[in-house]
């Protein structure tokens, strides 16, 4: 491979339901981002279908990358690098961004960057910022993962707690689903607890005075399974309120709390859930008691996107790093 000699990132996201590709220049500028969702593809189902969503990606790439070079006003020539998503997510659909990005990366003799998806949803709310990456206490909150991550600077990232069981995320699609919710079933549940009230019902709130960091959902969603033929006639806005309100108060508390322990000034969250409303207002308020620094990434880099993986690959190779085109898929990959 060549030496990196031009400023331009191309990134393909392809980890789970949703085919994306960005160009990045430098670190912040971002020149295109597209993403198809197949959201209307899997709500038949109620779910992710791994064959539905491989197949999806193998029609949506090409012509995404297409519309990505058309908007950035650049041919595939000029990009300096590609970078894809190596892993986690489902291994059907990882491969397919893999060996696009692979592809390129061989016939144009440009370096390739895997990318770990879980790093460009903890490093997105530092996109645009010029002080750059700060060390701070990071809070991953996604459909698949649930992490609570110390971060001393690039890759210096040492894990303080997670998910026993189901992330909150996948509480809240599961949950939708009982309510027979619109999949997917966190959105509508925002949506919902907007006009609810949250302290209708008292769910349990678990682990959240333990002496750790980790999390657990999945007696929250069994609560409110065993609940639920007690709730007839009940306001499906409140029950909606009342849970989300659960979840919300146990991911503050111990984002907090970890806050605290390892004395930062700084708190980020990232991921698909902190698109939530409720989320994003009592972290504010939590964070304005305390006195904390409060990063959250804008809602265009919450959801899964190529612009995140495009950011972390500028970040990698800013500090001289790459890849090699050996480097495999690893649907169970760790960040750390």
């Amino acid at each position: 491979m060549t030496a990196f000699n031009s400023p331009l990132v191309m990134a393909v996201e392809t980890s789970c339901d949703e085919t994306a590709v960005a160009i990045l220049r430098g670190k912040h500028e971002l020149l295109a981002s597209e993403v198809a969702s197949q959201i209307a593809l899997h709500r038949p189902y109620g779910g992710v279908v791994p064959e539905v969503a491989s197949r999806s990606h193998l029609t949506q790439l090409q012509p995404l990358i297409s519309h990505a070079l058309q908007a950035a006003g650049l041919q595939v020539e000029e990009i300096g690098a590609f970078a894809a998503t190596t892993g986690p997510g489902l291994a059907s659909s990882l491969m397919i961004g893999v060996s696009v990005s692979k592809g390129l990366s061989l016939s144009l003799h440009k370096p390739y960057l895997a990318v770990n998806h879980l790093e460009g949803h903890l490093l997105s709310p530092f996109f645009g910022r010029k002080a750059g990456i700060e060390p701070c206490v990071a809070l991953v909150v996604s459909g698949g993962h649930t992490l609570l991550v110390e971060i001393a600077g690039v890759g210096e990232y040492r894990m303080l707690g997670h998910t026993k069981d189901d992330a909150a995320g996948e509480a809240f699609d599961k949950v939708g689903k009982l309510l027979q919710l619109p999949y997917p079933g966190g959105p509508e549940i925002d949506r919902l607890a907007r006009e609810g009230d949250p302290a209708r019902f008292d769910f349990p709130r678990s682990m959240m005075h333990t002496d750790d960091f980790n999390f657990s959902f999945s007696g929250l969603k069994t609560a409110v399974r065993y609940m639920l033929p007690k709730l007839q006639g009940e306001k499906m806005s409140d029950i909606c309120a009342s849970f989300q309100e659960a979840v919300v108060d146990v991911l503050v508390h111990k984002t907090i709390a970890a806050a605290k322990s390892v004395r930062t000034q700084r708190i980020a969250v990232s991921g698909g859930v902190s698109c939530n409303s409720r989320l994003r207002e009592k972290f504010h308020a939590a964070c304005e008691r305390a006195g904390l620094e409060l990063l959250v990434a804008d809602p265009r880099l919450c959801t899964d996107n190529a612009a995140m993986i495009a950011y972390v690959a500028a970040e990698r190779i800013a500090l001289g790093q790459s890849s090699p085109l050996t480097t495999d898929i690893d649907p169970n990959l760790r960040l750390v």
